[in-house]
Order: structure tokens, then sequence, then C-alpha cells
């Protein structure tokens, strides 16, 4: 027992390290910022807020162009809601709240499946029926077990609060992420495109299928602390509706995306500590501004764009 012990010291330390050693790459750029835009960045827990939401913004954007080129939009609000009894079922057994959340919400993304296959119920009531259902049984045990103060960090994220363990949480999570996307990439486009060639040609689309839910379920678990459960589906939905309507091919698409969730949540956290604000709903505000932007402006979508081409 002394010699596992010692290990998870030494592994924690391990990970304390190499968060310390992003934070310090982080602040190379941000020492660059005119006046006293890096003033706030001096304290410790700007620092590892700062980068929570780098990690959490960029590997939402990435996933995000395949939620909204799959149409999931309704099953990322889905898990988000289904992990709130995870996090209670956690917090009565005294384990981190990451592993409730993560059965929880992979047990909900399973359960869509399942019933859409074997009864008549469609996709869309099936999720309607397990995001109120789940977020409601969350509701009533976080109500008997937890303060009002628990149960509004979870719902709406703090990200001013995050420490050690869960920044690196979140890095494992991003890494995972990062790794499958970028060794599937040519199964995951042509699944989202065409799933019926791709399951004519050979390829296991119900496994790429439950791998995709599972890994935005381990995304969705994982952003809880920056942007909380009810707002996190907004940063799984608005980066990559922002880049579809920005660009024609699904690399740039996800390049764009992953660029506008890094840089809502970057400006998100900036904005709510100079206006005092709750972080994760000045995050989502800033990414629902970009998307605005988009709609207004884009070269080809945009609404002046169609306008002068239906003028001319």
């Amino acid at each position: 027992m002394a010699e596992l012990a010692a290990l998870m010291a030494q592994g924690a330390q391990g990970g304390r390290a190499v968060i310390d050693a992003l934070i310090a790459l982080l602040m190379l750029p941000v020492a660059l910022l005119p006046g006293d835009g890096a003033a706030m960045f001096q304290y410790g827990f700007m620092r590892r807020a700062l980068l929570s939401s780098v990690m959490v913004g960029g590997v939402c954007g990435l996933l995000s162009s395949f939620v909204v080129l799959k149409r999931w939009s309704l099953l990322g609000d889905t898990i988000s809601h289904a992990v709130l009894p995870g996090v209670a079922v956690a917090y009565l057994l005294n384990l981190p709240f990451v592993i409730g959340a993560f059965v929880s919400g992979a047990l909900a993304s399973l359960a869509v499946g399942f019933i859409e296959r074997t009864t008549r119920v469609k996709e869309d009531a099936a999720m309607g029926i397990l995001l109120s259902g789940g977020f409601a049984l969350g509701l009533v045990i976080i109500g008997q077990i937890a303060s009002a103060t628990h149960l509004t960090h979870i719902l709406f994220g703090n990200v001013l609060g995050v420490g050690y363990d869960s920044l690196l949480t979140t890095l494992i999570a991003a890494i995972v992420a990062i790794a499958f996307v970028a060794r599937f990439v040519k199964e995951l486009t042509l699944y989202t495109f065409d799933p019926v060639q791709a399951a004519t040609i050979g390829l296991d689309t119900g496994t790429l299928h439950y791998a995709l839910m599972l890994v935005l379920t381990l995304t969705i678990v994982v952003s809880l602390d920056t942007v909380g459960i009810v707002l996190v589906v907004a940063m799984l939905v608005t980066p990559g509706a922002t880049a579809y309507l920005l660009c024609d091919r699904l690399g740039p698409m996800m390049a764009v995306s992953t660029g506008v969730g890094v840089a809502s949540a970057v400006l998100g956290l900036v904005l709510s500590y100079r206006l005092d604000a709750a972080s994760g709903g000045t995050m989502v505000l800033v990414a629902t501004a970009f998307f605005l932007l988009a709609l207004i402006l884009a070269p080809e979508r945009g609404l002046i764009a169609r306008m002068r081409r239906h003028a001319g």
C-alpha cells in the first residue's frame, strides 16, 4: 500500500509539472499583450482558468463540426443533461464526479441507439425522454445531498475554481479526442457525409458511431467545470455552425470551428473577469456573437451576400 501511495503521489507531481509547463507556454503570448492586458493573469487561478478555457474551447470546437454535420445537436444536449444523475451518485459514493458523469452520459448515449433500434420510438423522441428524465432525476438527487452552490457550479460551470486535478483530466480527454479524430479522420469524413457508402465499402459504421458518441460524452464531462451542463451544448454546436457558414470542406471547417471555440472561451473568460459575470455565460455569448457575424458577413452564405445576389 505504501508503494502504491508513493506511485500515486509521484504521478500527481508529474501531472502538476505538465500542467505548469503548459501554463508557462500560454503565458508567453499573454506577456506580449499591450497595456494591462496581461495583468489579470498574474493570479494563479486565472492562469489555470485560461488553460482550461483553451483546452475545452479547442476540443469542443473540433468535435462541433461533426455534431453539426451529423445533426447531433439534440444528442449533445441529451448527454450533457443525462450526466447529472452520475454526478449525484459519484457525490454520494465520494468518487470523482468525472467517473459518475462519464458512466451516466455513456449509458444515455447507448440507450438512445438501443431505443431507436428496438422500438417504434424515433431518435429525437428517445433523446427528449432521456434528456428530461435524466436531468430531472439528477436534480432530485442533488437537491437532497448538495448545497445550492454545488448545483450552480455543476449547471453553469466555475472556470475560476478549476484545480490541477480537473486540468489534468481535461488534458487527457483532449488528447484522446484529438488522437481519435486524427486516426480516423478519413473514416469519419465518409461516415459523416455518406454513411450508406461507408457501410457498403466495409466500414464498421456501428462501432464508429458509438466511438464518436463516447468521445463526445468524454468531452462533455470534462467541460462541466468550465461551462457547466446547461451551456456545454452551445460550445459543441455554435463553433461548428459558424464554421459551416464559412467553409465548404471538412478540413477547413474543423480548423475554423476549433479556432472559434478557443477564441470564444478565452474572450469569454476575459470578459467574465472584467465584468464580474458568469464565465460560462460570457463564453457562450461570445460564441453566439461570432455566429451572428458569420451569418451576416460570410462571403457566400451570409445575409449580405445573399441580398446582393438577389439584387443583382
